[in-house]
């Protein structure tokens, strides 16, 4: 067995260079592999960013009109049926809270992405 040793400044470089081409990957794979309407989000951000209650999500949900999964107590909603009741004009809502939706959606999912790395 062969014994490699590194000064300190050298190994936090080489991890510093890793960590980078880390994240560029991560990144770019995530940008190219995920359509939009796949990505699912929670009833937080749903009511957040399209301005209604929890309790309209609800009507929603038991009237049959969203499709949903439960996971844990927490419902989820794909964008695409977010985007398809907006269509159908059973919320009415703009363009721009759906975007605002999925930005900030991405944004979520990357400060998570980062806490666990810092771990």
């Amino acid at each position: 067995m062969e014994i490699i040793t590194f000064e300190s400044k050298t190994y936090q470089e080489l991890d510093a260079k890793i960590t980078a081409i880390a994240n560029y990957i991560f990144n770019h794979q995530e940008a190219e592999n995920t359509n939009e309407d796949d990505i699912w989000v929670d009833s937080y951000e749903v009511c957040t960013f399209l301005k209604i209650s929890d309790r309209t999500l609800q009507r929603l949900r038991a009237a049959g009109t969203i499709n949903y999964s439960n996971i844990g107590g927490r419902y989820f909603y794909k964008i695409g049926e977010i985007k398809r009741i907006l269509e159908e004009r059973l919320i009415k809502r703009d363009k721009e809270c759906i975007d605002n939706l999925i930005t900030n959606h991405k944004l979520y999912v990357k400060e998570r992405r980062n806490i666990r790395q810092d771990k």
